[in-house]
Order: C-alpha cells, then sequence, then structure tokens
C-alpha cells in the first residue's frame, strides 16, 4: 500500500515538474530549435519533407496527449487544495460565531454584575443614612467599599469596551 502511493507521489512530482517546465522559457527555446531543425532537415535534404511532417505531426500529437493529461492532473490538484481551503474556512466561520456567543453571554454577565453593584451602593447609601451616629470608622469601612465599588465599576466598564472592540472585530471578520 505504501509502495502504491510513493509510486503516485513520484509520479505526480514528475507530471508537475513537465508541467511547471512545459510553461517555462527554456521549454520555448527547446520546442522553437526542435520545429526549425525539424523544417531544415528537407531543406538540407537529410530526410524527406513528408517523412519529416509524419514524425513531426506524431511527436507534436503525443505530446499534446500527455499535455494535456499533466494539465489535467494540475488542475485536479488544485482543486483538491480549494476544498480544503473551503472546509477551513467554514470551520474558521464557526468559530467566529462561537466566539460571538460568548461575547454575548459575557457582555449580558457584565450588565447583571453593574446591576447587582448599582444595589449593593444603594443598600450602602441607605446604612449609611441609618446609622449616621456611627463612629468613624465604620464609616471609614463605608467609603473605602464605596470606592472598592466605583474601582470596581470602573473595571467593568473596560471589560465593556474590550468586549465591544472584540464585537467590532468579529463583525470585520465575517464581513471578510
Amino acid at each position: 500500500m505504501k509502495k502504491d502511493e510513493e509510486k503516485i507521489d513520484v509520479l505526480e512530482k514528475i507530471a508537475n515538474g513537465i508541467t511547471w517546465w512545459i510553461g517555462s522559457i527554456p521549454s520555448l527555446i527547446a520546442h522553437t530549435i526542435f520545429f526549425i531543425t525539424s523544417f531544415l532537415l528537407p531543406l538540407l535534404k537529410i530526410v524527406e519533407f513528408d517523412k519529416m511532417l509524419l514524425i513531426l505531426t506524431t511527436v507534436v500529437s503525443l505530446e499534446a496527449i500527455y499535455l494535456a493529461i499533466f494539465i489535467q492532473m494540475s488542475v485536479n490538484k488544485s482543486h483538491e487544495k480549494i476544498e480544503d481551503i473551503q472546509e477551513d474556512i467554514e470551520d474558521i466561520q464557526e468559530d467566529i460565531e462561537e466566539i460571538s456567543e460568548d461575547i454575548e453571554e459575557i457582555s449580558e454577565d457584565i450588565e447583571e454584575i453593574n446591576e447587582d453593584i448599582e444595589d449593593i451602593q444603594e443598600d450602602i447609601e441607605e446604612i449609611n443614612e441609618d446609622e449616621e451616629d456611627e463612629d468613624h470608622n465604620e464609616r471609614a469601612k463605608n467609603v473605602m467599599l464605596k470606592s472598592h465599588v466605583n474601582s470596581n465599576k470602573n473595571e467593568i466598564k473596560a471589560l465593556k469596551d474590550q468586549i465591544a472592540e472584540l464585537q467590532n472585530m468579529i463583525d470585520q471578520l465575517k464581513k471578510d
């Protein structure tokens, strides 16, 4: 089984090399020299004109048949590569959709956290109003708690901004 695959790989490499060579400048030069030589042989009376045309026609026909086969092999190989790329693109699109869904869920979680923070701030304000006679240590604790809440709010806002930026990038990727 491996030997068959190795033989096929070798044949494909040969076919790709021939196809590449046929489309090159050295091939153009070699064919031009071959055709000039073919037409010079009858002029120099080395070969009869009819025999030269018969041989030239046969050689050119065989070359055309093999070139068509080699070119079709290259087209088939390119088509396989394109199909692989299309599958990769579909996988990437699925990944982008999953990331979008995750970002939406994170955005909802952040909104819930913001609501909880607002509730906590309201509770703190109520506690402060109810306990105006509280000693300075308790007031200091409340102020610190508020500052932590505000700090958390800023962090959450920064997270929201990052999520919005990621969402924009995903939308751009979807467009591309």
